[in-house]
């Protein structure tokens, strides 16, 4: 059986893939995590922003999410793994996701007649306009405020690979 920590990040990353899985998307893992990316997440086939566009994404987990002015605040990321979402200079767009699960592993599902649960619920955040640390610290965190209206559903996650696609390049 995993510990604690192992099973919630697992959970979470579960709960992303279901979701990937729920929109109609591929999703993908790097044989080594070299770039702090947990996911690549894209959509299969030609679309109007060009063919299989993409999103990687680093997935956290929290069993406490306490809202305050409409924002989630987020300690979660030490400055090295801040760096590896910040700034606008990636060719794959990066989001962090944050889940939030219930503090006691028992609670992550529930099966009933009208289907599988997963608890609670997921947040993405785009980072391309923060500033890097010049000199990342791992014994630093840094805050990242998440809109409570940044929720992760199928629709969501397929409109973040949509939009955040670069455009194709005219001819």
């Amino acid at each position: 059986m995993l510990d604690a920590r192992n099973h919630q990040g697992k959970f979470g990353a579960d709960y992303v893939r279901a979701l990937a899985s729920g929109a109609g998307l591929l999703w993908a893992e790097d044989d080594v995590d070299l770039d702090g990316i947990d996911l690549c997440i894209k959509m299969p086939g030609r679309t109007p922003r060009g063919f299989s566009p993409r999103i990687d994404v680093q997935i956290k987990t929290v069993s406490t999410a306490v809202p305050r002015h409409g924002m989630i605040d987020f300690d979660g990321l030490d400055q090295a793994q801040f760096n590896k979402l910040a700034g606008d200079d990636f060719v794959v767009p990066r989001y962090l996701f944050v889940v939030h699960v219930p503090p006691k592993a028992d609670r992550y599902t529930d099966l009933s007649p009208a289907g599988l649960l997963l608890r609670h619920i997921g947040y993405h955040h785009s980072l391309r306009d923060r500033v890097p640390f010049p000199a990342p610290d791992r014994r630093s965190r840094t805050r990242v405020k998440i809109p409570l209206g940044n929720v992760l559903t199928t629709a969501s996650l397929r409109a973040l690979i949509a939009d955040g696609a670069p455009a194709p390049a005219s001819t």
